[in-house]
């Protein structure tokens, strides 16, 4: 009887073993809470946690594009929301960008839905265009985000530099609108998707002005990955009329370690799961497969350009 103890015994611990073995960690790398990566990334890690066999998944909040392109290269997540433009800083190894070396190891998974560039006044500060932010308090996301990439880009197109601002705040969306509301600053720039939640935040609280970035504007950026757009009428309270700017679109990553079967998996969810990523947050909706594979500045990962072949995105 004691030899068939530890027979069971033994196997016991051989099936916890494979168990473990075949058990996938997938990190999903998003933004701060108030901005769009964050809820989308709670979707995805939900469906991956249902979709993928063995997927133990977690969602981690950061500070967006950069921290996740570095945590990615370093291998401390699996998939990371980022903006097009700070991936192919990260590529490139652009230190002024925040990457003191070149991320070697980061590749595609999919292109999915645009950024706005959305500047927002409270409309007691008089702010009604680009030049009337000389002087004014700014915020412009966290230093080295996405958002405060973009900030610089669309201010210096404007011929406007930090110089020429009254107060920069380098602050993420919901602490930014938490200070409008208390008069601490005039406007804050955010690049997210539309009907971002802090933005409808402050909306109902202070009356507000989003400030158009015309397409001469956009033009003298000289980036492609920066587009001509609108934010459409009624995207927020009291904002009644269509407003111009840029957009940009977001890539998700992951890296050169994560194993083929892993991230095929990966990509094919997102497709089979858009309703429910579109219920998380309507910034989904603008995620189409068709072009899942436009605009990356980095290679696809095998497993995602395998799932691409397979439905004729690639041929």
């Amino acid at each position: 009887m004691g030899a068939i103890r530890h027979l069971i015994a033994a196997l016991a611990l051989c099936t916890c073993a494979a168990v473990a073995q075949a058990q996938t960690y997938i990190t999903v790398l998003t933004g701060g809470t108030s901005g769009v990566y964050y809820p989308l990334g709670v979707a995805l890690s939900k469906i991956y946690s249902e979709a993928i066999p063995g997927a133990k998944t977690s969602v981690q909040a950061t500070k967006a594009s950069a921290e996740n392109l570095n945590l990615l290269q370093a291998g401390r997540g699996e998939v990371g929301f980022s903006l097009g433009d700070a991936v192919a800083h990260a590529w490139a190894g652009n230190e002024e960008a925040g990457f003191k070396q070149k991320l070697d190891k980061l590749r595609g998974l999919a292109a999915i839905y645009p950024n706005y560039i959305q500047i927002v006044a409270s409309k007691e500060s008089g702010i009604r265009t680009l030049q009337d932010l000389r002087g004014k308090r700014l915020s412009v996301g966290a230093p080295r985000s996405g958002t405060e990439l973009n900030a610089r880009a669309v201010l210096a197109a404007a011929g406007l530099s930090y110089a020429d601002l009254g107060k920069v705040e380098y602050l993420p969306f919901g602490e930014s609108v938490e200070l409008m509301k208390n008069r601490q600053l005039d406007a804050t720039l955010q690049s997210a998707g539309l009907g971002v939640a802090s933005i409808r935040d402050l909306a109902t609280n202070v009356p507000i002005v989003v400030v158009p970035v015309p397409a001469e504007v956009v033009a003298k950026i000289g980036d492609p990955a920066y587009q001509p757009a609108a934010i459409p009428a009624g995207t927020y309270m009291g904002q009644e009329q269509d407003v111009p700017t840029v957009a940009i679109r977001n890539l998700l990553v992951t890296h050169s370690g994560v194993p083929e079967e892993v991230v095929y998996l990966m990509t094919k969810s997102i497709f089979e799961h858009l309703d429910e990523l579109a219920a998380a947050h309507s910034a989904a909706r603008g995620i189409e497969r068709e072009k899942a594979t436009d605009g990356f500045p980095i290679p696809l990962h095998p497993g995602a350009e395998r799932y691409y072949r397979e439905v004729g995105v690639l041929r």
